[in-house]
């Protein structure tokens, strides 16, 4: 079975952890004795009635507040699908947690609560899933058991969220799916079990539509990318002449013979033998953990990119960024950082701040002089070496980034490369 990795976003109190929460256990995904741990801890245990928040919030702060702080994941599977659930908080000083839960997501849950609509936060953790390439969306309008379940409270609140999205839509140029599901994840209705009280909604609930969207992963067909985090040197006896370069493949596919490029040194040689689990195998793909061996003993370091000879993507030292800003102490121009891309990391200057995102209107707005917590927008960053990066939305894995403070060794930013100049 394949796996879908999807994440819940939404407003503060709009119910993300009760629908996780809902969705294991109408799906019969939670240990028993994990089942009576939360029957214990709910604070409604005098009626009866669970606190299914209490399977993600597992933090003691997240518990005494009732709130979302940090990133939980939960993993479940039907008959259909595997799943990898990440829970996202919805404060707005925690928009850090959720540009991290969301950067592996294939699919997003944006929750509104019926009783507000369309929010800032709503439009903020848009803007970010759009960002971060998210394909899918699924726009889940929860608490309608507090609307009198009424149809045209769910039909003005897709009316407003249409017209937001618009602008986004037609920014990322490529084939995705937006759903609308109304829902009341504390009853259960449209989670597993289809709803008695919204007959007049004739669509999927919202674990059909999990079981049956279509992800495509797509990194096999991408330019080969490779990038080295381990030289294996043992130098013993048995393996006197062993050399490997273990790594990931970020994307594409690589066979034994073919020719490879080093970058940034440009070196030449071709992949001797491929080793997979202590086997060796003719052909690795994305996204495989293995072990890479060439014909010749070239100079090859942790944080190089072993690419086709066909396939190589721009060196550069200049990029533009869309970035998160994720430090309580603000970003200027001409701040020193530490660039780290996968396993490679270099120093790096920003040398402008260009825009800045409102995220009520969309709109890019003149950055001042800073970036606050929080903050996104787009930077002009200066690298001390040459990297072999690509376009974010034409390659995630070898085009995002962080940075990182050289003194506190805190990541302050989170990054997407936009245009390698």
């Amino acid at each position: 079975m394949d796996i879908l990795r999807f994440i819940t976003a939404g407003s503060v109190d709009d119910g993300k952890s009760t629908l996780i929460g809902r969705l294991l256990y109408d799906t019969n995904s939670i240990a028993e004795d994990q089942l009576e741990a939360i029957a214990k801890a709910s604070k409604h245990k005098e009626d009866g009635e669970i606190d299914l928040a209490l399977l993600t919030d597992g933090l003691r702060a997240e518990r005494e507040q009732g709130i979302t702080i940090d990133v939980a994941y939960k993993y479940f599977s039907t008959e259909k699908r595997k799943f990898i659930i990440a829970d996202a908080p919805g404060h707005i000083q925690y928009t850090r947690n959720m540009v991290t839960g969301a950067s592996n997501a294939q699919l997003a849950i944006i929750l509104i609560d019926a009783r507000h609509g369309v929010t800032e936060q709503t439009k903020r953790h848009t803007y970010i899933a759009h960002l971060l390439g998210i394909e899918h969306l699924v726009i889940a309008v929860n608490k309608m058991d507090l609307r009198d379940y009424s149809q045209e409270v769910f039909s003005q609140i897709q009316t407003d969220y249409q017209q937001f999205f618009l602008p986004l839509q037609t920014q990322a140029g490529k084939a995705g799916s937006i759903v609308f599901i109304p829902m009341a994840a504390l009853q259960g209705d449209n989670i597993v079990v289809r709803s008695e009280q919204m007959a007049w909604y004739t669509g999927q609930t919202l674990l059909e539509h999990l079981e049956q969207v279509t992800v495509h992963q797509g990194w096999v067909e991408k330019e080969a990318r490779f990038q080295v985090q381990y030289v294996i040197r043992p130098q013993t006896d048995a393996l006197h002449d062993y050399r490997g370069y273990a790594g990931k493949v970020l994307s594409g596919v690589y066979k034994q013979g073919d020719a490879i490029t080093v970058l940034p040194s440009g070196l030449q040689t071709h992949i001797k033998a491929l080793e997979f689990a202590e086997k060796e195998i003719t052909e690795a793909f994305a996204p495989m953990s293995v072990i890479i061996h060439t014909t010749e003993d070239i100079d090859i370091s942790r944080g190089d990119t072993l690419v086709k000879v066909n396939e190589s993507p721009a060196l550069t030292q200049e990029i533009e960024a869309a970035i998160c800003w994720m430090d309580t102490k603000p970003l200027k121009a001409g701040a020193k950082y530490l660039l780290q891309y996968n396993s490679k990391r270099t120093r790096c200057a920003v040398r402008d701040l260009i825009d800045k995102t409102d995220i009520q209107t969309l709109a890019k707005l003149d950055p001042s002089d800073s970036f606050a917590l929080n903050d996104i927008g787009t930077v002009r960053i200066k690298t001390a070496e040459m990297l072999p990066l690509d376009h974010y939305t034409h390659n995630k894995a070898n085009g995002c980034f962080i940075l990182i403070d050289e003194q506190t060794n805190n990541t302050v930013a989170a990054g997407m490369v936009q245009n390698i100049l």
